[in-house]
């Protein structure tokens, strides 16, 4: 299974930064050098909300995950880079989630795949790798 092109950037969904920042196998691909991630405000935000989850359910404290998702190699971007294809995103992702609405617009704006374990990206007329998928594609 090879990605249809070489993999440079990847549109990073907030599941997929808790699960790195939680020291899961999402981490490993954080640590590939080749690959830019980047991420919106909206879904920084998003992390920050589901911190206190996440730290009870691992045992981490929250101060251990808010040092690990600094460490992360992302580039954020802000709604107003993108602005103009939330309409569209949204419209891809009617019925959905529509938190994912921002990540979609990013990854459209960038003509770049979005990396996520959520399904409802499923049907957004782009590219989507799971961390499982990530993982066998670069051989980690």
């Amino acid at each position: 299974m090879q990605a249809s092109s070489p993999l440079k950037k990847l549109a990073t969904d907030a599941n997929v930064i808790l699960s790195a920042i939680a020291g899961k196998a999402a981490l490993r691909v954080f640590l590939k050098k080749d690959i830019e991630f980047i991420t919106t405000q909206f879904n920084i935000a998003e992390v920050r909300e589901y911190l206190h989850v996440i730290s009870q359910q691992y045992a981490i404290s929250e101060e251990i995950m808010e040092s690990q998702l600094k460490l992360l190699p992302l580039k954020i971007y802000p709604r107003h880079f993108y602005e103009g294809f939330v309409k569209e995103a949204s419209k891809r992702l009617s019925g959905r989630d529509e938190d994912d609405v921002e990540l979609l617009a990013l990854a459209m704006k960038l003509e770049i795949p979005i990396w996520s374990n959520d399904r409802d990206f499923r049907h957004a007329e782009i590219e989507v790798y799971t961390t499982a998928r990530l993982l066998k594609i670069l051989g980690i």
